[in-house]
């Protein structure tokens, strides 16, 4: 019996047995939001942060400030990943068809990788930039940097407003990263474009060029190694397998699992598969397997599951095996 379930309405709630200390659950339906949500959000972040990177640039060798065309550079990259992700949103909505009947889910897992990488190569145009003008600082026109990095500010903070409500989206995170990435570097050139009007020591522009870069780092890190273990079909980072192994032998009849896969069909839907070896007497019914797929989902949200299920009796050695795979 083989039962491949996506939406199911039994209520019943796990065995006690299961182990809650290390998994939140969600006790209930949680409809996040889907792509076309965020159509909007995304035609106007990339509208306006387009026209700031201009205007940016041109201010920025109006002032014959570098940091500020380092910082005009950064705005591209993110008003590029910011593309690539609203295409991969458009695509992720478009229907299963015979040759990719997941559909183009996993889309959003590579935008977000690309994302992940063109932040990088915009930390190595911010360090090379402030490493070159560690060693030949140059004078630039304070005031004109101050005001058009404030205006950077008010316009990246403001769209990374937009993207606040879908954090459980890889996705919209990696979009939102780049937004916020983009506020700090401004912040950043605020505050050197201050000190320099202050004091006139030039070799602080690329000291704080060099912190804004490394405070990046961490967070495109991250998303650059959960993009990596999601195109590498790894147990999501948000999935507690061992729970979830716990749980499928808890429930009655059931002797032992295994070809247990757990992987990202996108950067907010997981799909998981099992072999349950279950005993020959009592029987296993449907409305318990309708019940386990209901658990999945709203326990562990795993929206997509598929379970195989093999009478005693019916199987190798092998395949008794929890690690059998």
């Amino acid at each position: 019996m083989t039962h491949n379930h996506d939406h199911n309405h039994n209520k019943k709630h796990p065995p006690h047995s299961h182990d809650h200390s290390d998994h939140k659950h969600d006790l209930g339906h949680h409809h996040h939001p889907t792509p076309q949500n965020f159509t909007f959000a995304f035609a106007l972040a990339i509208a306006l942060n387009l026209a700031f990177t201009i205007i940016q640039a041109g201010y920025a060798f109006y002032a014959h400030s570098m940091s500020l065309l380092a910082d005009a550079g950064h705005n591209l990259g993110d008003v590029l990943g910011l593309s690539i992700a609203a295409i991969a949103m458009w695509l992720v909505a478009r229907k299963a068809s015979d040759k990719y009947s997941y559909g183009f889910k996993r889309t959003t897992i590579l935008a977000a990788l690309i994302n992940a990488l063109i932040l990088l190569c915009a930390i190595a145009v911010i360090m090379t930039e402030s490493i070159h003008k560690l060693f030949e600082p140059q004078i630039v026109n304070e005031k004109i940097v101050i005001i058009v990095a404030l205006l950077g500010i008010a316009v990246n903070g403001g769209t990374a407003l937009l993207f606040m409500r879908g954090q459980e989206d890889l996705n919209i995170r990696a979009a939102f990263l780049h937004l916020i990435s983009d506020a700090l570097v401004s912040f950043g050139v605020v505050v050197t474009g201050a000190l320099l009007l202050w004091t006139h020591w030039y070799w602080l522009d690329p000291i704080i060029g060099i912190l804004i870069a490394i405070t990046i780092f961490f967070g495109t890190w991250r998303l650059l190694r959960q993009s990596v273990d999601m195109i590498l079909d790894a147990v999501p980072h948000t999935v507690d397998r061992p729970s979830i192994e716990r749980y499928l032998l808890s429930e009655p009849n059931i002797i032992a699992i295994h070809d247990l896969h757990i992987w990202s069909l996108s950067t907010k839907e997981t799909a998981l598969t099992a072999h349950l070896l279950v005993a020959n007497e009592p029987a296993f019914t449907d409305a318990q397997l309708h019940e386990m797929h209901h658990n999945l989902e709203h326990h562990f949200k795993i929206k997509h599951s598929t379970l195989q299920v093999e009478h005693e009796g019916q199987t190798d050695n092998c395949q008794r095996s929890e690690k059998c795979n």
